[in-house]
């Protein structure tokens, strides 16, 4: 993995390179904006998930949710676990999505930073506790997003439809500057309330 900032900012998309990606297709979009995403330098993406740690907890102190919906980083998302810990000292109720069926919207279960944890048949961690919760909020990693706080996700759709539940949480998308982009929204496709990078919210 590349430790030199200078190479991250040379791998990841420069703004003539997010004017072309509106003509690729989702498909091929979301491999170029995780390319991006994985070549980040350590360094460089520590300081970026402390910018967007920040900015998430001054977002709820002025949008307060008792129960937070948060995920555990893949592919190079944004790694949170420091301010879930700080969220759950001050007494928010932390969740993790759990996916039931390949067509069914997520649901939550209660967990804790420390709490055991398993590798679904998806590969994605959730708690082994199965105590299911209901968010008022959630953290929703984003592959890519644009203007108008459309996400790009990773095409199976399961956050779209979790966000046609009622009463509909607050949906709160994280993800590097470098992956805004532009691209075909579609009727299926979901705004977030604010996206947060580490350049602030969008």
């Amino acid at each position: 993995m590349p430790t030199d900032s200078r190479i991250a900012r040379e791998n990841a998309p420069t703004v003539a390179e997010k004017a072309h990606v509106k003509h690729q297709s989702k498909r091929d979009l979301r491999t170029t904006l995780l390319n991006a995403r994985v070549a980040l330098a350590a360094t460089e993406r520590r300081a970026h998930d402390a910018a967007i740690g920040l900015t998430v907890a001054a977002w709820l102190a002025a949008h307060p949710a008792q129960v937070l919906g948060v995920y555990w980083p893949i592919r190079g998302e944004p790694d949170l676990h420091g301010l879930y810990a700080r969220l759950e000292a001050s007494g928010v109720r932390l969740a993790l999505p759990v996916m039931v069926g390949a067509d069914a919207p997520l649901t939550f279960a209660a967990w804790s930073p420390g709490d055991a944890i398993q590798i679904d048949r998806w590969g994605i961690a959730t708690p082994i506790n199965t105590l299911v919760v209901q968010p008022q909020a959630l953290l929703i990693p984003c592959v890519g997003y644009d203007t108008r706080r459309f996400r790009l996700g990773y095409g199976a759709g399961y956050y779209d439809r979790t966000l046609t539940s009622v009463p509909r949480p607050q949906a709160i998308g994280i993800a590097y500057s470098g992956s805004r982009a532009d691209f075909e929204v579609e009727s299926h496709d979901r705004a977030m309330d604010v996206v947060i990078t580490e350049e602030g919210p969008v």
